[in-house]
């Protein structure tokens, strides 16, 4: 359960890392990647395909991110169902039987051995 859990957690955070780079590399006038690449003009050489990659790319992220923190908190949130194991009855003992009251209720005294 905890490898599980530790691939997970992994796995989400390539993915935020990613998912940072990607729309960190975007520009939200228009430039970014594609205005390095092709210039002022967005139609040339392919540049409009690199802002269709970049949405693309940033959509795709998101939604691998949200489905693996679901998977992980349905793997890791629900508890599996205890299976009853049987169990060996309980040792019992006898009780220990009470010792003879002696009807002498003066200490006894035990001789000193030398």
């Amino acid at each position: 359960m905890d490898t599980i859990f530790t691939l997970l957690m992994v796995l989400i955070m390539i993915a935020s890392i990613l998912l940072v780079i990607v729309v960190m590399a975007q520009n939200p006038k228009g430039g970014g990647l594609s205005s390095t690449f092709g210039g002022a003009s967005s139609a040339q050489f392919g540049v409009q395909r690199t802002n269709d990659f970049m949405e693309k790319s940033t959509w795709t992220l998101g939604t691998v991110i949200i489905v693996l923190i679901l998977i992980s908190v349905v793997v890791t949130g629900k508890p599996k169902a205890a299976v009853p194991t049987p169990q060996a009855p309980a040792k019992t003992e006898a009780p220990a039987g009470k010792a003879p009251a002696s009807t002498n209720s003066a200490p006894i005294s035990v001789p000193a051995s030398k």
